[in-house]
Protein backbone atom coordinates (compact mmCIF):
# COMPACT_ATOMS: atom_id res chain seq x y z
CA UNK A 1 0.00 0.00 0.00
CA UNK A 2 1.85 3.21 -0.94
CA UNK A 3 1.22 6.50 1.29
CA UNK A 4 1.00 10.10 -0.36
CA UNK A 5 4.13 12.21 0.45
CA UNK A 6 2.65 15.34 -0.98
CA UNK A 7 -0.26 17.81 0.93
CA UNK A 8 -3.44 16.97 -0.52
CA UNK A 9 -5.52 20.10 -2.91
CA UNK A 10 -7.40 20.72 0.85
CA UNK A 11 -4.62 21.31 2.29
CA UNK A 12 -2.78 23.36 -0.26
CA UNK A 13 -5.99 25.62 -0.34
CA UNK A 14 -6.05 26.24 3.35
CA UNK A 15 -2.44 27.19 3.62
CA UNK A 16 -3.00 29.81 1.46
CA UNK A 17 -5.24 32.04 4.15
CA UNK A 18 -2.75 32.38 6.49
CA UNK A 19 -4.59 32.97 10.43
CA UNK A 20 -7.90 31.45 9.24
CA UNK A 21 -6.97 27.56 9.79
CA UNK A 22 -5.01 29.14 13.41
CA UNK A 23 -7.39 32.06 14.20
CA UNK A 24 -6.45 34.57 17.32
CA UNK A 25 -9.09 34.56 20.25
CA UNK A 26 -9.74 37.47 21.90
CA UNK A 27 -12.12 38.99 23.50
CA UNK A 28 -14.34 42.25 22.80
CA UNK A 29 -12.69 44.47 24.87
CA UNK A 30 -9.11 42.86 23.99
CA UNK A 31 -10.18 43.61 20.22
CA UNK A 32 -11.22 47.65 20.87
CA UNK A 33 -7.63 47.77 22.60
CA UNK A 34 -5.96 46.30 19.46
CA UNK A 35 -7.97 48.19 17.36
CA UNK A 36 -7.35 51.77 19.32
CA UNK A 37 -3.51 51.79 18.80
CA UNK A 38 -4.32 52.17 15.23
CA UNK A 39 -6.41 55.33 16.07
CA UNK A 40 -3.53 57.81 15.04
CA UNK A 41 -5.34 60.93 15.68
CA UNK A 42 -6.67 59.87 19.40
CA UNK A 43 -10.51 60.82 18.87
CA UNK A 44 -12.22 57.51 19.78
CA UNK A 45 -13.06 56.57 16.18
CA UNK A 46 -11.33 54.68 13.71
CA UNK A 47 -11.47 56.14 9.85
CA UNK A 48 -10.37 54.40 6.41
CA UNK A 49 -7.03 55.00 6.74
CA UNK A 50 -6.52 53.96 10.31
CA UNK A 51 -8.33 50.77 9.89
CA UNK A 52 -6.29 50.00 6.52
CA UNK A 53 -3.18 50.13 8.69
CA UNK A 54 -4.49 47.82 10.91
CA UNK A 55 -5.68 45.42 8.31
CA UNK A 56 -1.94 45.74 6.15
CA UNK A 57 -0.33 44.74 10.15
CA UNK A 58 -1.95 41.94 10.31
CA UNK A 59 -0.87 40.61 7.30
CA UNK A 60 -4.16 40.57 5.06
CA UNK A 61 -4.18 41.38 1.47
CA UNK A 62 -5.83 44.28 -0.37
CA UNK A 63 -6.11 46.31 2.43
CA UNK A 64 -7.29 49.51 0.83
CA UNK A 65 -10.47 47.87 -0.39
CA UNK A 66 -10.73 45.72 2.50
CA UNK A 67 -10.86 48.89 5.02
CA UNK A 68 -13.41 50.72 2.73
CA UNK A 69 -16.22 47.92 2.35
CA UNK A 70 -15.56 47.38 6.13
CA UNK A 71 -16.12 51.28 6.70
CA UNK A 72 -19.16 51.08 4.09
CA UNK A 73 -20.75 47.85 6.49
CA UNK A 74 -19.54 48.94 9.65
CA UNK A 75 -20.56 53.47 9.55
CA UNK A 76 -24.34 53.11 10.34
CA UNK A 77 -24.26 57.01 10.72
CA UNK A 78 -22.53 57.31 7.74
CA UNK A 79 -19.93 59.85 8.86
CA UNK A 80 -16.87 58.03 7.29
CA UNK A 81 -15.83 56.73 11.04
CA UNK A 82 -16.63 53.65 12.79
CA UNK A 83 -17.77 55.07 16.23
CA UNK A 84 -17.54 52.41 19.40
CA UNK A 85 -21.37 51.64 18.88
CA UNK A 86 -20.71 51.02 15.62
CA UNK A 87 -18.20 48.16 16.23
CA UNK A 88 -20.10 45.23 15.83
CA UNK A 89 -19.59 45.76 12.47
CA UNK A 90 -16.37 45.44 12.93
CA UNK A 91 -16.01 42.61 14.69
CA UNK A 92 -18.04 40.56 12.09
CA UNK A 93 -15.41 41.63 9.91
CA UNK A 94 -12.34 40.95 11.80
CA UNK A 95 -13.43 37.32 12.06
CA UNK A 96 -14.67 37.07 8.47
CA UNK A 97 -11.58 38.54 7.32
CA UNK A 98 -8.60 38.80 9.04
CA UNK A 99 -8.85 35.71 11.31
CA UNK A 100 -10.15 36.81 14.81
CA UNK A 101 -12.24 35.44 16.89
CA UNK A 102 -13.79 37.47 19.60
CA UNK A 103 -15.68 35.99 22.14
CA UNK A 104 -18.01 38.21 24.74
Amino acid sequence: MATATAASPVQQRCCMFPGREHRTAITVPEFKEWLKQFDTNHDGRISRKELREAIRRRGAWFSNLKALFAVRRADKNRNGFVDDCEIEGLIVFAEKELGFKVTP
